[in-house]
């Protein structure tokens, strides 16, 4: 909750603006959209057996699995629906032992979880990385260019006050407390990555999907958020530039069995190719300030782009 992301981290020119604030891409917020899973739908598939997959409990994320399922639906394979699992410490074992073959995941908290002293930072260089992490019997199709990582944000208020622009800015600040989901305190890029990249001491506040309602009523003064939720902007919050790399790059990329990877590409990769940065603000804004079904976001996607 996981992908407070935080994965991103990192959308220009949007489509549309507003959605809810998440606690970390390693962490869950699913603080709005519909989060039920369409019936499992049967087709002729080119293979013999259904492809199971799954999301996380986050609606960014299951709308991306969505996607995923009715593209494979639509080359005639048999898809079975598992969403709303949870975070990596649930799901990943359900990866490995291959109860579900095709994840959205987001590459940077994916390789930390893996190799949490990775020196990886660029987008290129965590996607080599992940490659070769990722345990026996995974892989990963082409990542896409949209990103949903990790970034920590203030009010616009406490940026004017303090003069904040990055986070080397907080270095001296006292008083100061960071809220995210629960997990956040162990992660790489946790208080003990503000301590030890930017020299940055903070207290911790589980404060998990009221992040950004603790942040605004000042409880507060740092938050854990996914850089692709419109609520950065709508709550004129300021994300903290990150000159040093706390943040791992995070784009979003399909996590497949590697015995399905060669079967499936062709339908998974070019959703990568059309998925960009704005398209998935987008996509939040619909399921979030719309309230519309994953079901139906992906639908309408597959249609306006071309693919599935």
């Amino acid at each position: 909750m996981s992908r407070i992301r935080s994965r991103f981290t990192a959308a220009a020119g949007l489509v549309a603006v507003a959605a809810l604030a998440l606690a970390g891409c390693a962490s869950s917020d699913p603080l709005g959209g519909d989060s039920s899973s369409p019936a499992p739908t049967s087709g002729s598939g080119t293979g013999s057996s259904t492809i199971v997959v799954g999301s996380q409990a986050y609606y960014s994320n299951e709308i991306i699995a969505e996607i995923y399922a009715q593209a494979l639906e639509g080359a005639g394979f048999t898809v079975e629906r598992k969403f709303q699992i949870g975070q990596r410490d649930l799901y990943i074992p359900s990866l490995e032992d291959g109860s579900v073959q095709l994840f959205p995941e987001y590459t940077g908290n994916l390789l930390q979880f893996f190799e949490p002293d990775t020196t990886a930072t660029t987008s290129e260089d965590v996607y080599a990385a992940l490659k070769n992490a990722l345990p026996e019997g995974l892989t990963v199709l082409d990542q896409s260019s949209a990103t949903d990582q990790d970034s920590y944000n203030v009010t616009a208020d406490f940026a004017q006050k303090n003069n904040l622009t990055s986070l080397e800015d907080l270095a001296g600040l006292s008083g100061l407390t960071l809220g995210g989901a629960p997990e956040l305190e162990e992660r790489p890029y946790g208080p003990k990555g503000l301590k030890s990249v930017y020299s940055v001491d903070v207290a911790f506040s589980a404060t998990a999907d009221t992040t950004v309602d603790e942040l605004v009523a000042g409880n507060i003064q740092i938050a854990n958020v996914y850089s692709a939720d419109p609520r950065i902007q709508t709550n004129d919050l300021v994300t903290l530039e990150d000159p040093k790399g706390l943040f791992l790059a995070s784009n979003v990329v399909p996590v497949v069995n590697s015995a399905i990877a060669d079967e499936i590409a062709d339908v998974i990769n070019p959703i990568s190719a059309a998925l960009t940065p704005e398209g998935l603000v987008a996509l939040n804004v619909e399921s979030t300030e719309q309230k519309r079904s994953s079901a139906d976001i992906a639908k309408d996607w597959l249609a306006a782009n071309g693919v599935g």
